[in-house]
């Protein structure tokens, strides 16, 4: 599993380990932990709807932050569980990086999906992107 969650960290909010090869694959795998935290069975979300995510930040950690910001909007105004696919992170001149990726799921259905909790949002309390022998990982705490 390329994520973990850290029940030594927080107890009123959920924190996560992630990792990765590459970017792309430390990006997935904090989006697939936080989709873990709202639902009990994340593999039951369908990919019925799309959703276009394009970000840039001066800064890895931050656009890593906003990624997942993306997903807690999305879920608040939508009510999207959705899963992260196709994410592409390049960096265009200087220091700016830019993310472009597809997310696709569905409507929550509580029936299906088991809600456990509502994420309120990423917090910078300890976050960390970083490389690792093994590619990159990133830890995350988030506010339930």
């Amino acid at each position: 599993m390329p994520y973990r969650f850290r029940e030594d960290v927080a107890t009123a909010d959920v924190a996560f380990e992630a990792s990765g090869k590459t970017l792309e694959e430390v990006f997935t795998a904090a989006a697939d932990a936080l989709l873990n935290v709202m639902v009990e069975h994340p593999e039951a979300v369908e990919p019925r709807e799309e959703r276009e995510i394009h970000l840039e930040n001066n800064e890895l950690d931050l656009l890593l932050f906003e990624f997942l910001q993306a997903f807690i909007y999305l879920k608040d105004v939508e009510t999207l569980m959705l899963r992260a696919r196709d994410v592409k992170v390049t960096e265009n001149g200087g220091h700016l990086h830019e993310l472009h990726a597809m997310a696709s799921g569905e409507k929550l259905d509580p029936e299906r999906h088991h809600p456990l909790v509502d994420v309120k949002a990423v917090t910078l309390h300890r976050f960390r992107l970083s490389t690792t022998p093994e590619g990159w990982e990133a830890f995350v705490i988030l506010d339930i």
